[in-house]
């Protein structure tokens, strides 16, 4: 990307990035993700915002010990744990520049992609692709190809990477949507799909992913809530993508059901009726939610 303007009058280099990293309890490696960044970030002007979240080990300590070397560091501490979620939206709203990238705390993104990515900029946000076919264990696997293969049906896109934590967004564009975003892991699934629903210009860039340091805190409970986010970040952005197949599916259950007993002269069966009726009705909620979700769009766009 070629930037313009990014120096301020007394010829210092001004921030047009920030970086957030939500960390807790994370002080085996965040002082190793740092050091990477200061060793690695070369000459892209940004700031670095590290959002503790209530850590009970000496995560924060070891962060504002990095900012003696690090004058673009930035520590930000939750009184308690709120979540994966929650950190990033803090960090956001503590940003101050154009751009916002979030990178996970736990070792398993390097400054080399972070590097490509910011070079990447234009879009309105680009999203690492992770390369691996097995990214994350194989339990989990499953889970996250019917998740990302859900979204891309009811996104009516491809999604070549649903929830990856390594993305640059505009800040102004994000900022829309935090609203809407869960205190969870599922925040960058809620993102992802509001900034498709919009409309906006999203890319992605393929990017490799090391190996965690630590335990993963995600657990099925996360995927369960994860499909039902995106369903009502659907829902909310576009009602019809799951009103219309389902009041058809009824309305032609009905009709599928009813023909023989007409055909056979028995009239229209009492099943049959309930079935049309049903997907009538789910056809009118549909579009009543179809109004009332851009008289609400209309409110923060």
């Amino acid at each position: 990307m070629v930037l313009e303007d990014v120096t301020s009058h007394d010829g210092m280099i001004r921030a047009v990035l920030t970086i957030i990293i939500p960390a807790y309890n994370e002080a085996a490696v965040i002082g190793d993700v740092l050091a990477d960044l200061h060793a690695n970030l070369g000459d892209v002007p940004a700031e670095i915002v590290v959002v503790d979240d209530g850590s009970s080990d000496d995560t924060a300590a070891i962060v504002e010990a990095a900012t003696a070397e690090m004058s673009n560091l930035r520590l930000v501490r939750h009184p308690r744990n709120r979540g994966y979620g929650a950190s990033l939206t803090t960090g956001i709203r503590a940003a101050r520049t154009e751009w916002v990238l979030t990178m996970d705390s736990d070792g398993q993104h390097k400054t080399t992609d972070v590097v490509r990515l910011w070079e990447a900029a234009g879009p309105d946000a680009v999203i690492g692709q992770r390369r691996k076919l097995l990214h994350s264990p194989l339990w989990r696997m499953p889970g996250k190809w019917l998740l990302g293969f859900m979204a891309q049906i009811l996104a009516e896109r491809k999604i070549p990477d649903l929830n990856s934590g390594l993305r640059l967004m505009r800040r102004e564009v994000v900022n829309r949507y935090l609203h809407l975003c869960p205190s969870g892991f599922s925040f960058s699934t809620t993102t992802t799909m509001a900034l498709l629903s919009r409309g906006y210009h999203v890319e992605w860039l393929p990017i490799d992913v090391e190996q965690r340091v630590g335990k993963s805190r995600v657990t099925w409970k996360t995927g369960l809530a994860t499909i039902m986010l995106i369903v009502r970040i659907t829902a909310l952005f576009n009602p019809l993508r799951i009103f219309l197949p389902v009041s058809f599916l009824f309305g032609i259950g009905g009709v599928l059901w009813g023909v023989p007993y007409i055909l056979l002269g028995n009239g229209l069966s009492v099943g049959a009726m309930l079935l049309i009726v049903t997907g009538v009705l789910l056809f009118a909620f549909g579009v009543l939610a179809d109004q009332i979700s851009q008289l609400r769009l209309e409110r923060f766009e």
